[in-house]
C-alpha cells in the first residue's frame, strides 16, 4: 500500500480507457501476454494508492466492427462481434490483475453469466467501494456506439472524476505524430476545439457526453513506464481535455 509520504492522488475514482491494440505489444494481432501483464502492473501501482479504478478496453486487436462493416458485413452483426472481442480482452486483463493480487470484476453489457457479471449500476458502484477494479465489457450493449462512448457513459454512471485515455502517444496532436515530424502537441484543449478541429481524441459522441457532464479527459502514453501513476500525481506529459 501507499506510504504516508506518498503524494495524495489528484483523483479518487477514475476511468482508464485503453484500446485493444494496446494489448498487442509488438505483434500484429491478438493478445501479447507480457504486455497485458505490464499494463496490469501499472494498474496495481495506482490501485495500491487507494484509487478506485474502472476500465474499458477496446476490441480492435481481435475484431473491429467498422472494418467488418466496410468489408460488406452487416453493421449490427459486425458491431456485436466487436463487443464480444472486448469481453475477451477484459477476461485477459482480469486474469493478469488477479495473478498479482488485485481483485476485479468483469461486467458485461451483454449477458454471459458464465464468464461475467451483468451490468447493474448499484452493484458496480459497490464493487468500487470495496476497492475492486471494474472492467466494463461489451461496450454499451448496443451497435453503432464505440468503446469510447461506452467508457464515457460508464464513467458518468460511476461518478468518476476523470477519464484517463492511455494511447501510444503522449497526448493530443493536430496530426499523427508518428507520420508527421512537425505535429504539434497540445498541453490543454477544450471539448469544443476537439470537435471543431476533428482532433483524434475520442469520437464525437463521447466528447459531447463528456462535455455535457463536465468530465475531464486526460490523454497520456500507456507505453511510458509509470505513466498511469504519474498522471495521478500531476506529473509526466499529457493533454487535458476540458471545458
Amino acid at each position: 500500500m501507499t506510504s504516508p509520504d506518498s503524494p495524495k492522488p489528484r483523483f479518487s475514482r477514475v476511468m482508464l480507457k485503453i484500446s485493444g491494440e494496446a494489448l498487442m505489444g509488438d505483434t500484429s494481432y491478438g493478445l501479447h501476454p507480457p504486455t497485458v501483464e505490464r499494463i496490469a502492473r501499472e494498474v496495481k501501482v495506482v490501485h495500491d494508492l487507494g484509487v478506485e479504478i474502472c476500465m474499458v478496453i477496446g476490441g480492435g486487436n481481435i475484431f473491429r466492427g467498422l472494418q467488418g462493416s466496410a468489408q460488406g458485413m452487416e453493421r449490427t452483426t459486425a458491431d456485436y462481434m466487436g463487443m464480444l472481442a472486448t469481453v475477451m480482452n477484459a477476461l485477459a486483463m482480469q486474469s493478469a490483475l488477479e495473478k498479482i493480487g488485485v481483485f476485479c470484476r468483469v461486467i458485461s453489457a451483454i449477458r454471459m453469466d458464465e464468464v461475467a457479471e451483468p451490468y447493474i449500476r448499484r452493484r458496480a458502484v459497490r464493487h468500487l467501494e470495496k476497492k475492486r477494479v471494474c472492467i466494463f465489457a461489451a461496450g454499451t450493449g448496443n451497435p453503432y456506439f464505440t468503446t469510447d462512448t461506452a467508457a464515457t457513459l460508464r464513467a458518468n454512471e460511476m461518478a468518476c472524476e476523470a477519464i484517463l485515455k492511455g494511447t501510444k502517444v503522449d497526448g493530443v496532436y493536430d496530426k499523427d505524430p508518428i507520420k508527421h515530424a512537425d505535429a504539434k502537441r497540445y498541453d490543454s484543449v477544450t471539448y469544443d476545439e476537439v470537435l471543431a478541429q476533428h482532433l483524434n481524441v475520442m469520437d464525437a459522441s463521447a466528447i459531447a457526453l463528456a462535455r455535457d457532464n463536465n468530465l475531464p479527459i486526460i490523454v497520456f502514453s500507456l507505453d511510458e513506464p509509470g505513466g498511469f501513476k504519474g498522471i495521478l500525481a500531476g506529473e509526466g506529459t499529457y493533454t487535458s481535455v476540458h471545458g
